[in-house]
Order: C-alpha cells, then structure tokens, then sequence
C-alpha cells in the first residue's frame, strides 16, 4: 500500500525536506511525496529588501518549484491549504484534499501586528514577493508623485519614510533604502535633504542579537547614510499619512508617507489553525519533541519557523534564522525514512548555529560568524563575501548551477550605481560588436597555426620530441647559466652540446655548437615551438638571462626568462613557462617514448586548433571554442612555454568567452535554439546544467 508524505510549504525548510525525501527514497516506488504551496516558485525571503529597494529584479528572488523537482518523485501542488484533520489524516485547500501517512508542517511565518491600530490597514508589509515587488512600484511612485508636487509640505511628506522594527529585516530594509535614495533622487531630481527615513524599534539598541560592537558599526553607518534612529520608542498607531510613536511617556505623531512594518513574525495561517489543535505557544509555533515531531501526534513533523522546541543544554527555543530551517529540514526528512522504513536510528534535533549576518545596503554589512562555542566578528568586504558565499552554497541544494549563474548575474554582472561590496567593477558592460573583430582575429591565428602545422608533416611523424625537448633544454641552458654566474657557456661544454642536440631535435638543422639557424613564427603553438628551437640554437652561443625563477613548494616552478640580455630584448625574446612535475612526468612517460601516441596527440592538436579557428571565424560555440582555446594555451604554458608576443591569445580568449558569437556570429541563431531544448532535456533539468 502506498505511504503518502505530504508537506505544507515551500520554503527554505519544505523546499530542502522534499529533496532530501526524494533523493532518499527515489527507489521506493510505494512511497510518494507532494508538497503544496500557494504561489508556484520558492521566495528567497531574506533576500527580498534587495527588490523593494530597486537593487536587483524582482525574477531574482523566486525560483520555480516546476524547475526544482523536475526529474524527481516530488508531486508540487499549487493550493492554499484552509484546514489539517489529523485523526483522518488528511488536509483540505481551496483546490482539493489530500491524505497523509505522514506530514511535515513548513508553513512558515507572516506578519505580526500586536494589535497595533492600522498597522495592518495601512504599513506597508515585507514577508513574500508580493511585498518586495508592491514596495518597490511604491517608493518609485512617491518619488515621480514628488518631483511633480509644488507644495513643500506635502512633497515632504510623500518623502517621508519610516521602518518600524530593528531586526534583521528592519535594518537591512532601511539600509537599502537609504543607499536607494540618492539614486531616485538624482533620477527624479529631487534634493537629497528633501527626503526622510526612520527606523523605529522598542528595543534600546538594533539587532540586539549581535555583539555592541556590530550594532554600533551599523548605527554609525546608518547614520552616515542619512537614516534617523529613534530606540527605546513604540508604535502607538499607524494612519494613511501618519505614525504615533511614545517614547517614555510622551505620545507624538509625525507625518509619514510610507511606513514599512517589520517589527515582528507569527505563525502562517494554517499553522496557527493546527496550533489549535496541537500543544503550542509563542505565537502558534508548535511543541515538537527531539525528534521535530508533534508531542500530539507522532505522524506530524514541524520545520523551520513553526517550531518550538529547546534542545538539551540551550535555555531558549531553536530561534527562527535560515539556518535552522536548514538543519531541520534534514533531521525531519531523516527521521521520517527511518519510521517509514523502519530501519536506522532516529536522530534527535541538535542545531549547531553558525552566526548571523546583517547587511546595510549592497555594500556593507557586518558578521558575527563562527564555531558554535568560538564566534567572532568579519570586516565589512569579508562579511559580505560570505553572505553571498553562503547564499551561493543554499543555491547548489536548490536549483544547482542554473540558479548560482543566474545570481551571480543580478548580484555582480549587471547590478546598477555601484550597488555592490565590489563596487560596479564587475557590472560594466563592453557592447559585444567591438569584440567581432577581435574573434575572426583570433580564429585566423588559430586556423593559420593548424594548417602550417599540416605543411610540416605533423600528420605524417612524430614532432612532439623536438617540440618538448628543446623547449626544455632552452629554458634548462639559461637557468643553468645564471647559475654558474652568468657566465657564457664554452660551446664544447656539455650543456650546449645537449643544447644543441635539442635545437637539432626541433629545427633539423645541424651547423655546429656555435650556430644554428631558427625559423620563427609568431603564434601560440609557434610561438611555443620558438622557445623550443630558436633560442636552443642561439643557447650554442650565449646564455641568456633569468629574470624570475620561483619554485612554490615543489608543486610547480614559475620560469620567466630573456633570450638576451634584458636591455636588447623584445616580445619576441621574452618567455614564460609554467613548470608543473606531474606534467612533465606525463609527456615524458605517456607520450615522448610511443610514436603513435606523439602522432595522435598531434593529429588532435592540429584538428583542434582549426575547429577553434573556424568556429571563433563564424561565431558558432564560441564560448566552448575559446574555452578550448584557453586549455591549450595552458598546455602549452606548461609543456614548452610561451613568449610574450603570443600571450594575446589568451586574453583575447577571455575577451570572447561569454557571448562572443552572439553578435555576427552563427551563435545569434543557433544558440537560442539549442538552449530551449536543451533546458527540456530530462537529465539536464534534473541535474539543473541549463541556464535561463
């Protein structure tokens, strides 16, 4: 008979509860999973100041819940669920009901009012998208309201805002709005000092979770921003254009357009219905034992912001942070395959909590992170780089490789003002036509290369031992010259004999010790083919000079040397070599001692390098033409080294990575095509490698 595990909620702890069910049970074919929610995406709550406040698309914050099971026994239902009837074991919505075996209740938080006259009425709400993107269309309106209105008072008031709460949510919302400000104020052009912005808490300092320190920093910084403080102050009541505020016993109302209310959570609408039922408090959370079971019935697990429960040696209850939605998410699905199976242990809920991060716009924050029994606190950039390090860690869990680019891009590649801990470095874009023709540049290089290298028999014999080996000796003959003191080596001493033979080996040329005649091309493969023979002949007559020679722990040398002196070198004259053990270990036993090895490793080379260049030519893959590009550049960076005037391949690589080809190039119709279905393709939804 079927077992039927049913979740409520799809957020962060019934998101992460159904794919740890169904990576764990996806043999068990009598056993299904369904999780319901009333809007068809996963919010990214903490995440949702950033919309409000015009920092990133709203599409950043919600990820599809389709996309996150595709490929998995992972039923997703697209209901409000009105009622729970435990002893029928079933749960009833607006669509349809649904029975359970067994039922995780994620339903997580809303809004807390505390019976606070028109604080519901008229304060503007941050808890789901619909906020962030309601809020955002908001403040924009106030301000186009405001460059258009010829009264000074109530172009004021209309730029009048006040934040009720000191908590995460509150100071990281009036933190991005006072870094929003200033950009809407030069937009609408509205004068700076026109513009208002509070945060109002109860409590005596913000953020009371954080040391005095952090809550100082980020008073200090608010403060720099323009933003007023009023502590130790409670909301009275909230009107249309107003807000009462008592500190100690004095009761004022101050004009306010907007107000934004944060000042604290509850239980969502069904979990305080089953708060009813179940043994419960604080606010609807639910008493569960240690195993996040309900006290009341066995079959009910509790996630995330729903729980009450204090571990052994903790005096308060698991507070309602990311972080504990996260664990619990994997002790519940735990237990629940252990009563469902019936084999294994179950595992007793003991969360171990990292710290806590707090950002004040998009480039400062602060952190209190760490061991449990050993926190400590982050500078701005570092605690920054771990808010999104850690976000980018969530999205592996979630949507893999599809949600981390696509995040990486609204957070870094395309945010506006600067609005990043990195500033607008990364964010400034160079219109891809002026990248064309650095593209068939690069790719006639390439496809040159590969057919000069047909012309000189690469298809025919083995090359491969003159093209290593005298690069080899070259680099070995200067090194070993600096090192007896710079001195030019006699041209019947060894060294040169074997620099000789090498230069031999590559330009089968034999004039003497003194000389040998070189061929050079200036070119990638050539270009390395160079350091292997042109300067092995001159290495007969003169030693060049060494000018960097570091050896990074035995796991690789970095070799930068001048085929003459420093003073008469050019481009052509200056190399650089890579030299890693494990490849040289590779080349010398792999390939150098079996000629068919060396030929295939050339005919690959070859074939290589004219694909790369008609691809790059037409504009067809390039991202994956130059990522090959890339490759062999570091092959050959680390095999026979390069001179520095061929190094331009490898940045012009770079240059045309991401999108080379989109723009004159047989990318701008083959690439949308291959992206709409390949994003269709079971596997690659299931393994999330697509991107949207």
């Amino acid at each position: 008979m079927e077992k039927k595990i049913v979740i409520i909620g799809a957020g962060y702890s019934g998101l992460l509860t159904a794919k740890k069910l169904a990576k764990r049970l996806k043999k068990q074919e009598d056993v299904s999973i369904t999780i319901i929610d009333k809007n068809p995406f996963h919010t990214m709550l903490t995440e949702l100041h950033e919309v409000a406040a015009g920092r990133v698309d709203e599409d950043s914050i919600k990820i599809s819940l389709n996309r996150v099971f595709a490929g998995r026994k992972v039923n997703v239902k697209l209901d409000t669920i009105q009622s729970i009837d435990f002893e029928q074991k079933s749960v009833t919505g607006t669509s349809e009901s649904y029975s359970y075996d067994y039922l995780v209740l994620a339903a997580g938080s809303k809004p807390s009012f505390f019976g606070i006259p028109g604080a519901e009425e008229y304060a503007h709400t941050l808890w789901s998208y619909d906020d962030a993107v309601h809020l955002k269309d908001h403040i924009q309106e106030f301000f186009r309201k405001a460059a258009r209105e010829t009264n000074l008072e109530e172009k004021k008031k209309l730029l009048t805002f006040y934040v009720v709460g000191a908590g995460f949510t509150g100071i990281e919302m009036v933190g991005e709005l006072a870094e929003y400000v200033p950009v809407l104020c030069d937009k609408y052009e509205i004068d700076r000092s026109l513009v208002t912005i509070y945060d109002v808490d109860v409590l005596p300092r913000i953020v009371p979770i954080l040391p005095d320190k952090l809550s100082n920093k980020i008073e200090r910084r608010l403060s720099k921003m323009g933003v007023g403080l009023k502590l130790n102050a409670g909301v009275v009541s909230i009107g249309e254009d107003y807000i009462e505020i008592k500190s100690g016993e004095t009761v004022t109302r101050e004009t306010a357009g907007t107000v934004i209310w944060t000042a604290g959570i509850e239980s969502a609408e069904i979990a305080g219905e089953a708060a009813k039922v179940l043994q419960s408090a604080r606010r609807g959370r639910i008493q569960t034992d240690a195993y996040l079971r309900s006290v009341d019935n066995p079959n009910v697990y509790v996630v995330g912001d729903d729980i009450l429960y204090t571990p052994e040696g903790e005096k308060m209850p698991v507070p309602q942070l990311v972080e504990n939605c996260e664990q619990s998410s994997g002790v519940a699905a735990k237990n629940i395959i252990v009563s469902l199976t019936g084999t294994g242990e179950m595992e007793e809920y003991k969360p171990k909590f990292h710290g806590v991060m707090v950002c004040v716009g998009g480039r400062y924050g602060v952190a209190h992170v760490g061991l449990p029994n050993h926190m400590f606190n982050l500078p701005s950039f570092l605690a920054m780089f771990a808010k999104h390090f850690i976000n980018i860690i969530y999205f592996i869990q979630v949507l893999g490789w599809n949600k981390i680019f696509s995040y990486m891009k609204h957070e870094f590649f395309t945010v506006r003002h600067d609005r990043s801990f990195v500033g607008g470095h990364f964010s400034n874009k160079t219109p891809s036509f002026l990248l064309v023709a650095l593209r068939i540049w690069l790719g006639m290089v390439w496809l040159y290369e590969g057919v000069m290298k047909i012309v000189e028999g690469w298809f025919n014999s083995p090359q491969l031992t003159g093209f290593f080996g005298g690069a080899a000796t070259w680099y070995n003959t200067i090194l070993n010259g600096a090192a007896a003191g710079g001195t030019t080596p006699d041209a019947t001493s060894s060294a040169t004999t074997t620099a000789a033979t090498g230069a031999v080996n590559v330009v089968n040329a034999v004039a003497g010790a003194a000389s040998v005649a070189i061929d050079a091309i200036s070119s990638a493969t050539s270009g390395a083919a160079d350091a292997a023979g042109q300067a092995a002949g001159a290495a007969a007559a003169a030693v060049g000079q060494v000018l960097m020679n570091f050896s990074f722990l035995g796991w690789f040398q970095v070799i930068f040397v001048s085929g003459k002196e420093l003073a008469k070198s050019t481009l052509n004259d200056l190399a650089f070599k890579l030299d890693v053990p494990l490849m040289n270990w590779f080349v010398k036993t792999l390939i150098l001692p079996n000629p068919k090895v060396q030929l295939f490793m050339q005919i690959f080379i070859v074939v290589a390098e004219i694909l790369i260049g008609l691809s790059l030519i037409g504009g067809l893959f390039t991202t994956l033409s130059s990522g090959f590009s890339l490759v062999l550049q570091v092959m050959f960076v680390c095999t026979t080294g390069l001179y520095l005037n061929t190094f331009w391949m490898i940045f012009a690589a770079i240059a045309v990575l991401i999108g080379g080809g989109r723009v004159f190039g047989l990318d701008y119709y083959a690439m949308p095509y291959l992206k709409k279905h390949w994003k269709n393709v079971k596997f690659a939804r299931k393994l999330y490698i697509y991107n949207d």
